[in-house]
């Protein structure tokens, strides 16, 4: 005879655990930048602008017109055929056609039809980025903002200099002209010169051997100073007596300048000024 159970059976539930399985992170290899098919233009460097200027388009003893493969461990030899895909001579087949890469008044424009002459120019060709380089609207946009930058810098330095160093930084540029200028024609043209050439200005803005360099030349254009017929001699003008020597193979007033910031210089620079 079966036993009765005494007590109620319990059931005992167990919840099951789950093990976190760790996964190495899959590493992404950054994607190599595609080319683009589209037109090109391409420009000689430094603003040259020959009728035609014309480029290696083949490998000769001559011109050296080769691309080491790093995949390949090889130097490539480049040649640009009309008649065929690929730039390599190693690539092509069958007879070529050779053709010319000529540059008209400093540019040359490459449809998108032609790529094999586009990765020459683009990706292969030794004289890229050292004769010519390849227009980037990007890149443009930069240089002409900092050339922006540059500008509003030398204009504003321009607007508020003072009428002396003005005309100090003039006469680099004009010459003897600014002696009969106006305070406005000065004004003008230097705010003309910050524009047009807004490097050069804000250097010589910054070089005090500018100021004193005009500062001489206005003491030797009335008199006050002398400087001999062979740009050796410094003498003063009411009497003769000569102030300094200069030192050979080096500009006169440059040297003057540089004689009155000594401790003597300071003294003559002193009394000029006062007859200034």
């Amino acid at each position: 005879m079966a036993k009765k159970a005494t007590k109620a059976e319990e059931t005992i539930e167990v919840a099951t655990q789950e093990v976190a399985v760790k996964t190495a992170p899959i590493k992404k290899e950054p994607a190599k930048p595609s080319w683009e098919i589209k037109d090109r233009n391409y420009f000689l460097k430094g603003n040259k602008s020959p009728l035609t200027f014309t480029i290696p388009s083949r490998h000769t003893m001559k011109h050296s017109l080769l691309y080491f493969d790093e995949e390949q461990g090889a130097q490539r030899e480049l040649r640009y055929a009309t008649n065929q895909k690929s730039p390599f001579v190693d690539e092509q087949k069958g007879q070529a056609t050779m053709g010319h890469i000529t540059f008209r008044n400093g540019t040359l424009h490459v449809p998108k039809e032609q790529q094999n002459l586009q990765k020459i120019l683009s990706l292969y060709h030794p004289l890229r980025k050292s004769i010519y380089s390849e227009f980037n609207a990007i890149e443009e946009a930069g240089d002409d903002l900092e050339i922006l930058d540059l500008q509003i810098d030398a204009l504003n330095a321009a607007r508020s200099m003072d009428i002396d160093q003005a005309e100090a930084i003039l006469r680099v540029e004009l010459g003897s002209k600014v002696a009969s200028m106006s305070s406005k024609e000065l004004r003008r043209d230097l705010l003309l010169f910050a524009r047009s050439n807004p490097g050069l200005f804000i250097n010589l803005a910054n070089d005090e051997n500018v100021v004193l360099r005009n500062f001489g030349i206005r003491a030797s254009e009335v008199g006050i100073i002398k400087l001999s017929q062979d740009q050796r001699t410094f003498t003063w003008g009411s009497n003769g007596r000569k102030l300094m020597n200069v030192p050979f193979d080096e500009n006169p007033y440059s040297a003057f300048a540089a004689f009155l910031k000594t401790d003597e210089g300071v003294e003559i620079y002193k009394s000029i000024d006062k007859k200034l």
